[in-house]
């Protein structure tokens, strides 16, 4: 052979078990010939059964390479210096990445031409040959993760009466015609590397954490542990309107799903980050990686109009009753707030969406402030909040005065102590064993 290796030529002594690497390696790559019976410098030392070792090579891709090459790749025998060689063409494949059954869609399965090797893909490369195969719709991709488990979607879709089989699967866009998952099916899988963050700050902004929580698991097991910790935050309270007891919560209960819901449905899951959601004394933010879908503003959503980025994962949220109808989910924030002044606002950028829910009973109390002379704001609202603490604990002591109404120790002691001198509560006890209870509770 004149010819030396090169990016699209490689030559092989014999008929190894390595043999498929160097196939699926050119039809991920722009193709090239593979000589067997020819030394790497090119010597021609032929092969001394040339039909047995064209079936060994066929039946080697076969079974050892998937999706199936051998429309791409043409096997022969030719004479050389009085030397048969087997010459095995590789066409660039049109459903990449190819990959080795037994180490599946993964680094250690995939290969592509670098030189005059064959060498391991990166995962960013396996990832952009998916794009280009099979389009750049996230969820309809190939998954990289293929050894998938789906206990929590079952039970969901059982709760339901719904069937969740293959012949299911595949209707809804989780597994493919060839039996490959696609990312629909990752992000319902419990492997689902996608998480939800959430944290409670104690001041208006995160340079101080009360708690925080991260939520893995299917997309279903995220929505549900996330959903509960956030009612943690939104407790029921009663007030009274003269004879009548009126429960209220700080964030309506369809705000804060309807959020939580976009969150996840609308995100770009072709980003590793993680939604974010954060709980301050007076708002809760919902963040989610992804911008508005091309050519649509935030005035078009508010409006009601919707242009889906995950279609077929909305499609399984609608099936399971999650959410009524595309692009009622804004309106269904709003229409919560629509007896507040105060309203949740949307924020976009380029690759990031935010709701911000705002604190329903804190925006009212701020509406009737009180000033005492050369201190800061305290709101009578809060008060309200101490008394009916009382009513169920019988006593508090400055540290629950704290959390409770999520202000300094400076502020809880102030307001304990105005509270006292008013004769609205009964203070007991010195140092660190101050505390105050009604003054008719006899516990």
């Amino acid at each position: 052979m004149k010819e030396s290796e090169t990016e699209k030529i490689e030559y092989k002594r014999k008929l190894t078990e390595n043999f498929p690497k160097e196939v699926l390696a050119f039809a991920n790559s722009d193709g090239g010939s593979i000589y067997i019976g020819v030394e790497d410098d090119g010597t021609v030392t032929g092969v001394s059964d040339p039909d047995g070792t064209m079936q060994s090579i066929r039946n080697m891709l076969h079974d050892s390479i998937h999706p199936d090459i051998m429309m791409f790749v043409h096997i022969g025998a030719e004479e050389i210096d009085q030397h048969t060689i087997i010459h095995v063409r590789v066409a660039e494949g049109t459903n990449k990445p190819y990959y080795l059954v037994k180490y599946g869609l993964k680094p250690s399965g995939v290969f592509v031409r670098q030189g005059t090797a064959s060498v391991q893909a990166s995962t960013e490369q396996i990832r952009q040959m998916i794009k280009q195969a099979d389009g750049d719709v996230f969820e309809e991709n190939i998954s990289l993760e293929q050894d998938l488990s789906f206990r929590k979607t079952e039970t969901v879709f059982s709760d339901h009466n719904l069937p969740f089989g293959r012949q299911q699967m595949q209707t809804l866009g989780i597994l493919r015609d060839d039996q490959m998952f696609t990312n629909l099916g990752l992000l319902l899988s419990d492997q689902c590397p996608f998480t939800i963050k959430a944290a409670i700050f104690a001041g208006a902004d995160q340079m101080e954490f009360q708690d925080r929580r991260e939520f893995s698991g299917s997309l279903f097991e995220q929505l549900e542990a996330c959903y509960e910790f956030l009612q943690l935050q939104n407790p029921l309270s009663a007030s009274f309107e003269g004879l009548y007891r009126k429960d209220s919560r700080p964030y309506p209960d369809s705000a804060i799903r309807e959020a939580l819901l976009n969150s996840i449905i609308h995100r770009d899951y072709s980003y590793q980050a993680s939604t974010f959601v954060s709980t301050y004394p007076d708002r809760m933010e919902f963040l989610s990686v992804g911008g508005l879908m091309p050519g649509i503003t935030e005035g078009d959503i508010l409006l009601g109009l919707s242009v889906c980025r995950n279609r077929k994962l909305a499609d399984i949220f609608y099936r399971l009753d999650l959410i009524e109808a595309y692009g009622t989910g804004l309106l269904k924030i709003r229409n919560a707030y629509r007896d507040s002044d105060t309203k949740p606002q949307i924020l976009t950028a380029s690759n990031s969406f935010k709701t911000i829910l705002p604190h329903l009973v804190l925006r009212k109390e701020s509406e009737k402030v009180e000033r005492l002379p050369g201190k800061e704001e305290v709101l009578p609202g809060k008060e309200e909040s101490i008394i009916r603490y009382l009513e169920e604990h019988h006593s508090i002591v400055r540290k629950d005065a704290e959390s409770l109404l999520q202000v300094s120790s400076t502020t809880a002691v102030r307001i304990l102590k105005k509270m006292a001198d008013r004769k609205m509560l009964l203070r007991l006890g010195e140092g660190r064993n101050t505390h105050y209870i009604l003054p008719d509770d006899k516990c």
